[in-house]
């Protein structure tokens, strides 16, 4: 192993700067070459490689984003794509690859490891959606994104006793939507991983105005329906008129929390040491904070779990 690649795929993480760093400056403490992939696949595909340096990646483990972009590439979904790409690490000796992103950046790592190159996957996702691992990078800053505007929210919530539903990302799973929803303390919270119950929440929502509750915040998950259809079934099965938020893309922006620069700085460079220890094939993630690793193949035939004693703990709370 005398070169790794790393190249970031995907959505934008925060925390996906922190995990570059990591890769390039353990890489060059153990007297590797680090090489970064610019715009994903794609530029995995076309060639788009440069060498970096231990300043390459100086000054950014605040910064949002991903100094090595993004972009979406169908053609890397076909075996002739991956076969440019295998050919483009060949053409530089790239010995390893790391690939941080979410569930479509693995399974672009799970084809290159199917053709018998090393590579290892780092979890870098707002979703938190990743099997074998607690927690995603990203989904910390995220998080505290979303409960920095339902605070405001409540506010505006409050003096205009007005009803409000946040819209939050999370693609099919609801971790973001749930933990959102418990520390901001919504009223009702919409998961994927629990089917919609709309006669229970209008029965929430009617017992609420019957004790004077003049306000509440209702957060609803993507993955389930739009902020604004959601408002139009409230609508029509209470009469009550809600205001819509829909966060959007504020959401993956912004300086990553330190517990995301935490978590992308132990697992980029887990990473880089699997990858010395000839383990290719492998995906590392955090669990009980203890960093752990595992097969990326069987990682990815297994279902999301979601935390349901949080989900039910929320509806207690929110009596």
């Amino acid at each position: 192993m005398k070169r790794i690649g790393v190249l970031t795929s995907g959505g934008d993480a925060p925390g996906m700067n922190a995990a570059v760093r990591a890769v390039v400056r353990k890489a060059i403490y153990h007297g590797l070459e680090a090489y970064g992939i610019y715009q994903g696949y794609q530029g995995l595909i076309t060639g788009n490689i440069q060498q970096m340096e231990a300043g390459s990646v100086g000054d950014i483990i605040h910064r949002g984003g991903t100094i090595l972009r993004s972009a979406r590439c169908p053609e890397f979904q076909s075996a002739e794509g991956q076969k440019k790409g295998l050919e483009q690490l060949e053409k530089y000796e790239i010995d390893g690859l790391v690939v941080i992103g979410g569930d479509g950046s693995y399974r672009g790592a799970k084809a290159i490891t199917e053709l018998g190159y090393p590579c290892v996957g780092v979890p870098g996702t707002i979703d938190n959606d990743i099997p074998g691992t607690e927690f995603t990078i990203g989904f910390d800053t995220a998080l505290n994104t979303v409960i920095d505007a339902v605070d405001k929210i409540r506010d505006t919530a409050s003096s205009h006793e007005r009803n409000f539903i946040v819209e939050v990302m999370g693609r099919n799973a609801g971790d973001l939507a749930l933990w959102a929803g418990l520390a901001g303390g919504a009223e009702t919270i919409v998961i994927p991983e629990d089917p919609i119950d709309m006669e229970s929440i209008k029965v929430r929502l009617l017992k609420g105005l019957e004790r004077g509750k003049k306000h509440s915040i209702i957060i609803v998950a993507e993955g389930v329906m739009s902020g604004n259809e959601f408002a139009e079934k409230v609508k029509e099965l209470t009469g009550i008129e809600t205001r819509v938020s829909v966060l959007g893309h504020m959401q993956r922006g912004g300086s990553p929390t330190a517990v995301d620069r935490m978590l992308a700085s132990r697992l980029g460079a887990r990473a880089v040491e699997l990858l010395l220890a000839g383990k290719g094939g492998r995906a590392v993630g955090i669990e009980r904070n203890e960093l752990v690793d595992y097969d990326i193949i069987e990682a990815l035939s297994l279902p999301h779990k979601l935390d349901l004693d949080i989900y039910r703990l929320s509806k207690e709370l929110s009596i």
